[in-house]
């Protein structure tokens, strides 16, 4: 995870307007929004590295409800055209959305397939950042 974070940190792209961190008070007042637990895996990724910019995707945020990825409003549009409501949508795709259970699986959900026909899963946030996140 540390060595994730380093290259997450070292790929950072500078912005006009950087993002923010959230804190804790952020995180619940996203979990009263969404009315689900985030994973405490999640948890400690938003804390870390929500505010940093790299590659082409963007994961969802959670400091700046003013945001295009701002965790909430993410989740709403994910659930609204289908994904299963029992997961967090954590970046959004061409196709669909990526997306944590609650035990902190990452799948990509796929406009208009069930969540089973999955064929992507990473089995933390973590492997999803390395493996999808600075490859972008």
């Amino acid at each position: 995870m540390e060595d994730i974070i380093e290259l997450l940190q070292e790929r950072n792209i500078e912005v006009p307007v950087p993002l923010e961190l959230p804190d804790e008070d952020d995180l619940v007042e996203i979990e009263e929004a969404i009315l689900i637990s985030l994973p405490n895996e999640y948890k400690l990724f938003l804390l870390e590295v929500s505010d940093i910019v790299c590659g082409s995707i963007e994961p969802a945020t959670c400091a700046d409800s003013q945001s295009h990825t701002f965790l909430p409003d993410m989740a709403a549009r994910a659930w609204d055209v289908g994904m299963p409501r029992e997961y967090i949508p954590i970046c959004e795709h061409a196709n669909g959305f990526y997306c944590i259970s609650e035990v902190g699986q990452i799948l990509l959900w796929q406009y208009g397939c069930d969540i089973e026909e999955s064929e992507e899963e990473w089995p933390s946030i973590w492997n999803w950042a390395k493996d999808v996140w600075l490859e972008s």
